[in-house]
């Protein structure tokens, strides 16, 4: 039997993709998990769809998750997504890939088998289907007499096959086929059963590796042109490109209580407040605009990165100009902006200056200064967004506080052996751990029924199920818990915000002082907050709950 060729082959070059890399692997794992669909039931907003012969044709997790991801982001005329901060998304659409192609190669020997072993003796493979599909009906409403079922199929089907072979109800060629056309499939099943055992544990190798932290790259040679003709893989790879580019972009959503789609939500809220007035000496102040102090503010946030302290400064801050749109909290798609401001998925620096600049209230879009953290490898998403308004000589400058927490622990979980527990013998009250075989045979007759549909992915949708991912749909906020049920991540949420709070009272004082603002104002409020950040907690803002 040939094995399936598991090492890496063509591959579209990475580069390091930074603290996210953890969070990565782990959802590029789902894509290898051969795992039964159910497991996905509890996780997140997924729904599971099943198909019309479900039993028969069901998807494994990786197989359903795959499909589902591969749809979602590379699909022609699908909706937008929502950005995946923390993550490398196009990492991991490409482990989907990679996954989907050596469960093609698999399929193609198991359609072989079928073909020769199942095709060529139907009657016998239609008596074998219909035997699994009914024990599988009885099994569903009976789990607790499941041997009885096992050996009454066996015995039924056993029976008949003697029956066929001894007293065939033919002659001639037909008495032949009658007699191993109940064999027939066993021997395809007994080939098929090799294929499928070398294929899952390929498949848990790639996923052990992944959640332990390898650095396994995604095998996509399809993504790959190997001249100016291959246009198959010349618009794969432009998909993932422009699947790259929707992740960078500046415009974000903000729907109700959910906070910043992507960013979660908002857990607290500084400001300061205050009216504008010359300083002593001076007849007025100097004019400015809010981007001036906008972009005042994003110079003293891009030294947060250092200290006088050795090892002090903070770890892998971004700052970047947003813009943000308000949608309804139960939307379930996102907009893409058009027009002469943008390039490509983002708006160009003046479009952000004109929207920072223009009166805001009314409006449903306008700008944040955001300031993002990336820590615990990927599983932690801080995220500060700072405002700059001016309503009626009123300069309210305020910072927002937004978490994303970590993924649900079932994207942690690393391939075990399948066990069952079972009674001991001659001690019935006590039980026994027994190892159960990686690939059984309900799991070879799925892959072998489902192998011949590898080129009509909707009729395998039909027949076995899908699942639906929420939406509007994120590759990363999707999966996530939140933060607060982890001490640590926590703690990091809150004392990250302190330093970036301080760092923009320090450059808002700075700013008003050069422009001829009194500032004694602004300072005693300042100070004022500094106080109350010595005691901070976290609390839900946007549903105004201090509790």
């Amino acid at each position: 039997m040939t094995k399936l060729d598991m090492t890496p082959g063509a591959q579209i070059p990475r580069t390091d993709v930074g603290p996210q890399t953890a969070v990565t692997q782990l959802l590029s794992s789902v894509a290898y998990r051969d795992i039964p669909v159910e497991d996905l039931a509890g996780v997140s907003e997924i729904t599971i769809k099943k198909g019309r012969f479900y039993s028969l044709f069901r998807p494994s997790v990786g197989e359903a998750f795959s499909r589902a991801v591969i749809d979602r982001t590379l699909r022609p005329g699908r909706n937008a997504l929502v950005p995946s901060f923390g993550t490398d998304t196009r990492m991991v659409v490409e482990h989907c890939l990679a996954a989907e192609e050596l469960r093609r190669l698999r399929d193609r020997r198991l359609t072989l088998v079928t073909l020769l072993s199942g095709l060529l003796f139907l009657p016998g493979t239609l008596i074998w289907l219909v035997l699994f599909q009914a024990r599988a009906y009885f099994k569903r409403t009976g789990s607790s007499r499941e041997g009885f079922y096992d050996a009454l199929a066996l015995l039924v089907v056993g029976g008949l096959a003697v029956l066929l072979a001894l007293r065939p109800p033919f002659t001639g060629l037909l008495a032949d086929y009658c007699r191993v056309t109940m064999l027939a499939p066993v021997v395809g099943w007994f080939v098929a059963k090799r294929i499928c055992l070398r294929s899952v544990e390929g498949l848990r190798g790639r996923w052990g590796a992944l959640v332990e932290g390898s650095a396994l790259a995604a095998t996509v040679p399809k993504a790959v042109p190997r001249d100016d003709m291959d246009k198959k893989a010349g618009e794969l790879k432009a998909q993932l490109d422009r699947l790259t580019s929707e992740q960078e972009t500046n415009i974000q959503h903000y729907a109700g209580s959910k906070g910043i789609l992507g960013a979660g939500m908002r857990w607290g809220v500084w400001e300061v407040a205050e009216d504008l007035r010359p300083a002593e000496g001076h007849p007025d102040f100097r004019a400015f605009h809010p981007w001036d102090l906008a972009r005042k503010i994003t110079s003293r946030l891009g030294g947060l990165g250092q200290s006088e302290v050795a090892g002090s400064g903070m770890p892998h801050v971004s700052v970047q100009q947003w813009v943000v749109v308000d949608i309804p909290e139960g939307a379930d798609e996102i907009g893409r902006p058009g027009g002469a401001e943008m390039d490509g998925y983002r708006m160009r620096d003046f479009g952000i200056q004109q929207i920072a600049n223009r009166q805001s209230l009314g409006t449903d879009t306008r700008h944040r200064l955001a300031t993002q953290l990336v820590l615990h490898n990927g599983q932690l998403v801080s995220t500060l967004l700072i405002s700059v308004t001016v309503l009626s000589n009123t300069l309210r400058v305020s910072v927002a506080g937004y978490a994303l927490g970590p993924l649900n622990a079932f994207f942690g979980a690393k391939p075990k052996p399948k066990e069952k527990n079972i009674p001991k013998t001659g001690k019935f009250w006590e039980e026994r751990t027994i190892q159960l075989p990686l690939v059984d045979n309900d799991e070879v007759v799925r892959q072998a029924v489902r192998a011949p549909f590898m080129g009509l992915p909707t009729l395998l949708t039909w027949l076995g199920g899908s699942i639906k991912l929420p939406e509007p749909f994120s590759l990363r906020a999707s999966w996530a818990v939140p933060t607060w049920k982890s001490r640590f991540k926590a703690d990091d949420v809150i004392y990250g915000a302190t330093p970036v709070v301080n760092a923009v009272l320090a450059a808002t004082v700075e700013f008003l002082e050069e422009h001829d603002v009194n500032v004694e104002r602004f300072t005693t409020r300042g100070s004022i907050l500094k106080a109350e950040m010595q005691g901070v907690r976290a609390f839900r803002a946007d549903n105004y709950d201090a509790g």
